[in-house]
């Protein structure tokens, strides 16, 4: 599918993933209709930080992903759509397992049912590698068994196969991305490398928790690029996808890498609260990326060392954003 002029929904389209995803769709020419949580202040997430030209050209829909009529309105009249929104946090999935339920599990059934019910030519429907849990096998092909976790793990496992039996059951031409490791620009102190980037500058100190587990970490504007590949293949309907480096690191190296790029005495500090209960824990994931190459002629663009630096100046910019002396979950 050409995306140039079709009409396109993004889902989850005010977050870290989306709003590259809506920017680079944008740039493709779509007709993008961005799909937010809905909120008093008229809020567009991360949306806010695309230039003006841009957030004039997009229509939003505000409402809930766990609101079946408010999604199949959403879905009207659309050729494609992309579906990010979820519940990301895994530590927040200990205390609220249910909500991840709520709005990963039946969330997604809504959209595939106002997908179904509204004709959509192609549905892009976005996993995680933390369905794989610890590995048995590295690297990771998408073959590989899935084990819940966590909550969010397992929600996300839910949230999968009720995309997949769309396609078996009824036909609907539901691909599925799994993106490993997600970094970047607009990524909040939820994830490792925000959180550990506006500490050091900040308070020049890192708190952390476990330094053994590896991941493997694919800069955002690549995996939005994988997403609309995706999408844009006559041939991924029906396809489970990684989109990963095949590359890893461990958590231990990598806080060394940031504290290096920082280029200060910044000291590392083990926070237990951080640390993730040890039969929840991936202790390792790095993608094959094979079928991402051969079926979609993707594969990653930035490397680790480039995109850090990427990351490191748009967060100097952005440091009154960050709140480091709490644990963001």
């Amino acid at each position: 599918m050409n995306l140039k002029g079709k009409n396109v929904l993004v889902t989850g389209a005010g977050g870290f993933i989306g709003s590259h995803l809506v920017d680079a769709l944008l740039g493709k020419g779509a007709e993008v209709t961005c799909f937010l949580k809905y909120n008093s202040r008229n809020d567009w997430g991360l949306l806010e930080e695309l230039p003006e030209d841009k957030k004039k050209i997009i229509n939003v829909i505000s409402g809930d992903i766990r609101d079946s009529e408010i999604v199949r309105h959403a879905a009207k009249n659309m050729d494609a759509i992309f579906h990010l929104a979820a519940l990301t946090g895994i530590p927040y999935s200990y205390t609220n397992p249910k909500e991840n339920v709520m709005t990963n599990v039946m969330g997604t059934y809504n959209v595939m049912q106002a997908a179904l019910d509204n004709g959509v030519k192609k549905v892009m429907h976005t996993s995680t590698s933390e369905v794989y849990g610890t590995p048995d096998t590295i690297p990771i092909t998408e073959e590989h068994k899935l084990k819940g976790q966590s909550p969010y793990s397992a929600s996300k496992i839910g949230a999968d196969k009720i995309a997949e039996s769309f396609y078996c059951a009824f036909g609907l031409p539901v691909a599925i991305a799994r993106p490993f490791n997600t970094y970047g620009p607009r990524q909040s102190a939820r994830a490792i490398i925000p959180s550990s980037f506006s500490q050091a500058l900040k308070i020049g100190i890192i708190k952390h928790g476990s330094g053994e587990p590896t991941r493997d970490l694919n800069f955002v504007t690549d995996t939005a690029a994988g997403m609309i590949r995706i999408a844009e293949c006559d041939n991924s309907a029906g396809q489970v996808i990684n989109l990963g480096t095949g590359k890893e690191i461990s958590m231990a190296e990598l806080m060394q890498k940031i504290a290096a790029a920082v280029g200060k005495d910044v000291k590392l500090v083990y926070d237990p609260s951080r640390v993730r209960p040890a039969n929840s824990e991936v202790m390792r994931l790095c993608a094959d990326n094979t079928k991402a190459k051969n079926l979609l002629g993707w594969e990653p663009k930035v490397n680790l060392d480039k995109g850090l630096g990427i990351t490191l100046e748009w967060i100097s910019k952005n440091l009154h954003k960050f709140k480091t002396g709490i644990y963001n979950r």
